[in-house]
């Protein structure tokens, strides 16, 4: 997945927080950051591993560990008395977790790690191009990307124009 997860990550929190204004912008900010955060191991992947590693199998793309962050501040929180900060732990783990879910459909992720090593997808993308960025955008699967974009890109803009307030004719 390459320009999808921040649109996805957009039309899922939207979903979640719904017509829900306390906590609005925040939840969003949650959302959106974390709808792209298991690939910030990029840098890593580019300036320190050195492309040793594949970026997968990094820490940030396994769903165990996120679901072990989320736990454990969900029970911070709870203990600290602060439920009302609870619906962005799960805005934050839903949004990793379609990270991943998106990102299996063409590429490998071992969801059940480190208690197994197996890696799902759901389609296996042939190398027939250089550069290797090309077999993805040329690939069926791309055409499901440019479709969430747009679906957020529309969706974004029908709330913008529902937002705007309703200016005075010019008759009066």
């Amino acid at each position: 997945m390459f320009i999808a997860h921040l649109p996805a990550g957009y039309l899922l929190t939207r979903r979640i927080v719904g017509t829900r204004q306390g906590l609005r912008r925040a939840a969003f900010a949650t959302g959106l950051t974390f709808s792209v955060l298991p690939d910030f191991d990029l840098l890593y992947f580019y300036l320190i591993d050195g492309r040793r590693t594949l970026h997968h199998d990094y820490w940030t793309h396994t769903p165990l560990f996120w679901l072990a962050v989320a736990a454990t501040l969900a029970l911070a929180l709870r203990l600290a008395g602060k439920r009302q900060y609870l619906i962005l732990v799960w805005v934050a783990l839903a949004n990793v977790l379609l990270h991943l879910f998106l990102d299996s459909i063409a590429a490998d992720i071992r969801w059940f790690h480190p208690v197994l090593e197996t890696r799902f997808n759901l389609v296996e993308i042939p190398a027939r191009f250089q550069p290797w960025y090309l077999n993805f955008i040329l690939h069926w699967t791309f055409a499901a990307e440019v479709a969430i974009c747009a679906a957020a890109a529309w969706i974004w803009a029908r709330a913008r124009l529902a937002a705007r307030p309703v200016e005075a004719s010019a008759s009066e």
